[in-house]
């Protein structure tokens, strides 16, 4: 079957999204524009990875312009996205890989995320990626201008801390990895 590759160049809205309760939650990357959406499923960790990635792409870009490109330093206020996912929500495909680059000419960032595939397929997908042939695992790919990278970014950030308890001592959430609370170490902010 041949792939199937959803993009959207500026969409209305890009972002992450969960539904049901901390600990339960399935998370979701949606892109929507003129009446369209598409909707992937992913691992959190997977959206902690690709906003954190973003970031750092972002700032590498700015950092190589000289601060000639138009991205924003951070997510900006009046651009900030905190509705739900858009409804219907329907899954197109569970995501496996993705993929990121700046695009230096149409200062955008490509974010581009693939159906997971099963282990035979994976070498033809690495090598499906950023190539529009007809053949790999279907695939979002979605170009987004500096500012609305930064914003989903942020969301995506929050999102994922949201679903962590907080810290008894400064009410940060908890880091998995581990918490270096001001307070419990005698620093006040």
């Amino acid at each position: 079957m041949p792939r199937q590759v959803f993009f959207y160049d500026q969409p209305e809205r890009f972002v992450a999204g969960t539904v049901g309760q901390p600990g339960a939650r399935a998370f979701y990357l949606q892109a929507s524009a003129r009446g369209r959406i598409t909707s992937v499923l992913l691992e959190k960790t997977q959206v902690a990875a690709l906003a954190e990635r973003i970031e750092e792409v972002l700032d590498e870009a700015l950092r190589r312009s000289g601060g000639d490109a138009s991205i924003p330093a951070a997510a900006p206020k009046d651009l900030l996205d905190t509705a739900p996912l858009d409804l219907p929500l329907e899954q197109e495909f569970r995501v496996g890989t993705m993929a990121l680059a700046w695009d230096g000419v149409d200062g955008c960032l490509v974010v581009e995320a693939q159906a997971l595939v099963e282990e035979e397929e994976e070498e033809d997908a690495a090598e499906a990626v950023f190539t529009d042939d007809d053949t790999g695992p279907d695939m979002l790919r979605v170009r987004l201008s500096g500012a609305m990278a930064r914003v989903f970014a942020k969301r995506a950030l929050d999102l994922v801390a949201a679903g962590r308890k907080p810290c008894p001592f400064c009410n940060l959430p908890l880091d998995p990895e581990g918490h270096l609370c001001p307070r419990a170490n005698g620093y006040r902010r």
